[in-house]
């Protein structure tokens, strides 16, 4: 195994419920050490950029909507392999189709309402790193 770091968000559905502690602690519970955490109201510029790779698709405007609605907390965290790891906390995009004891199928409120957002692969963690911290912002 090896150590990584991967990003989450905690999305407004979320935070509005005042959920932040619940799910950092599932996350911690798996494993996973938060390295880095803001809490941001993402800007309709942020969101179009961050989900650019989902632009075409119908529920595009619906996403960056949602996304801007509230209050985020976007993370860094860090473990032995990170990405599948925090994969496997949040579940499966459908909370009906989340395994129980999952981030997901605990307090999400439908598919889209659904708490959080994980990066799906090495690649993509570091891109979406970037995009909303700097190295020195990684104090873990």
């Amino acid at each position: 195994m090896a150590m990584q770091r991967t990003f989450s968000i905690i999305k407004p559905d979320a935070t509005r419920r005042n959920l932040t502690g619940a799910i950092n602690a599932m996350l911690e519970g798996a494993g996973l050490r938060i390295v880095a955490q803001k809490r941001i109201r993402m800007t309709q510029e942020q969101a179009e950029g961050f989900y650019g790779v989902h632009k075409e698709r119908p529920f595009f405007n619906d996403l960056v909507t949602f996304m801007t609605s509230g209050p985020v907390v976007v993370q860094v965290l860090e473990g032995e392999d990170a990405v599948v790891k925090n994969r496997e906390v949040m579940g499966a995009t459908n909370p009906v189709e989340a395994a129980e004891g999952t981030i997901r199928k605990t307090h999400a409120e439908n598919i889209e309402a659904n708490s959080v957002h994980g990066s799906d692969s090495p690649e993509n963690a570091e891109i979406e790193i970037n995009f909303f911290f700097d190295e020195d912002e990684i104090v873990g």
